[in-house]
């Protein structure tokens, strides 16, 4: 036997594995997910690693993207996140970033013309600094080659913060955004990640129509 059966048994191995882990589910904040998927998820949004933030390490991850062609010269498809997690490369649909979300209540209305239409309810804005777009999208131009569309985006030089509009989803029979919050934090200085654990208020459309919540929220 050579270095190659070698190599491509060790392959087969762990392709078997992830089949294994893939076909097995657990639940994760309520939510039935594949045992693969399930550990980058805590280890992303349980944990707090690997998301792009201000003054935190490079994420592990690795991004690529599957695209088909649409009409008029138009590409669809989905982008795809690879973690690193101990040398165990699990996918996810998501990543992470050190965001704020801004729920204070917005002028609807002014001289009788509708303004900011729908926000809290299928939109809100969510500032995060310039530096950690930019590595977003040098992730992105990495992973798949393409640049990032600065559309939608607004940008504030004075703070270098910048302001992007993310739509919420708010369709019947589809799962909106939940908005959780730390519990049980250890706040001593020899705790770890993992001492903290999370709880779920409502969606981020029923917190935004609470007087108590109607501020702006820093988290991930």
């Amino acid at each position: 036997m050579n270095i190659a059966d070698n190599n491509e048994q060790a392959a087969q191995a762990q392709r078997d594995a992830d089949s294994s882990a893939n076909s097995k589910t657990v639940k994760w904040r309520g939510n039935l997910v594949s045992e693969k998927e399930a550990k980058a998820l805590r280890h992303v949004f349980d944990n707090l690693q690997d998301h792009f933030g201000h003054q935190r390490p490079d994420p592990r991850v690795r991004f690529s993207v599957s695209l088909a062609p649409g009409q008029r010269q138009i590409w669809y498809g989905d982008m795809n996140f690879t973690y690193n997690i101990n040398g165990d490369h699990c996918d996810l649909d998501y990543i992470a970033m050190d965001v704020c979300v801004d729920l204070t209540p917005k002028v609807v209305h002014k001289q009788g013309q509708p303004m900011l239409k729908e926000y809290g309810n299928t939109w809100v804005y969510v500032y995060l600094p310039g530096l950690t777009l930019d590595n977003v999208k040098s992730y992105v131009k990495t992973g798949t080659g393409w640049d990032v569309s600065t559309e939608g985006i607004v940008c504030d030089p004075n703070r270098n913060l910048v302001a992007i509009e993310a739509k919420m989803s708010n369709q019947t029979g589809q799962p909106k955004p939940s908005f959780w919050v730390a519990k049980d934090k250890d706040t001593s200085a020899s705790a770890s990640r993992g001492d903290m654990s999370f709880s779920r208020i409502g969606s981020v459309q029923e917190v935004n129509a609470q007087p108590q919540h109607q501020f702006v929220h820093r988290g991930v």
